[in-house]
């Protein structure tokens, strides 16, 4: 049971309620994220920006929240995020890998093992060596780069604050909440 109150939207200040009711699938996150009403645009327009606005492909994008869920670990966002994953293209062997830290699984690519051991690394030590990062640069953009930590940090912080307060899993939404952030114009913004 959630150790908090999550905020209900029919009590909220308007400007949050009007958010909060404008989502295509209600989730306890967006609630609890709302406490904090002073953080609660900010927050959705930081995930709006990660989930609808970066450069690096969304399946990658997807492997990395996935692994920060892992990494941290955050059992909502694992949840929430799995059949997002699938349904940019992840396969089920890709997940389970991450899952795994099987950072050199057969079935992950090139790219995403780079990637991998790259979020591996600046997540466990918050530094990520000389030569992997050489590596990383290979494959990724300056800006696919930077995306891929604030990934890592935006998801990190969502995963401590849902098992902090021992958030109660929601159904998985799917993409429906990808949907409307990629679709512009959505409370996210």
């Amino acid at each position: 049971m959630t150790r908090i109150p999550l905020v209900d939207p029919k009590d909220a200040p308007e400007e949050i309620r009007t958010v909060l009711e404008a989502f295509p699938v209600q989730l306890d996150i967006f609630r609890l994220m709302a406490v904090a009403e002073n953080h609660f645009r900010p927050l959705l327009q930081l995930g709006t920006s990660i989930l609808a606005k970066q450069e690096l492909d969304a399946k990658l994008r997807e492997l990395v929240i996935l692994q920060a869920a892992a990494l941290t670990p955050g059992e909502y966002e694992w949840v929430q995020h799995v059949p997002i994953a699938k349904g940019v293209g992840a396969t089920d062997a890709e997940i389970e890998a991450v899952e795994r830290g099987d950072l050199d699984a057969a079935a992950l690519g090139e790219r995403e093992r780079v990637l991998l051991r790259f979020g591996d690394q600046a997540m466990r030590t918050t530094k990520v060596d000389a030569g992997l990062f050489e590596e990383a640069r290979k494959h990724f953009s300056p800006r696919e780069i930077v995306e891929v930590l604030v990934t890592l940090g935006y998801y990190s912080m969502l995963a401590r604050l849902t098992e902090v307060v021992e958030l109660d899993l929601d159904e998985p939404a799917g993409m429906a909440v990808v949907d409307r952030a990629t679709g512009g114009g959505g409370p996210l913004e």
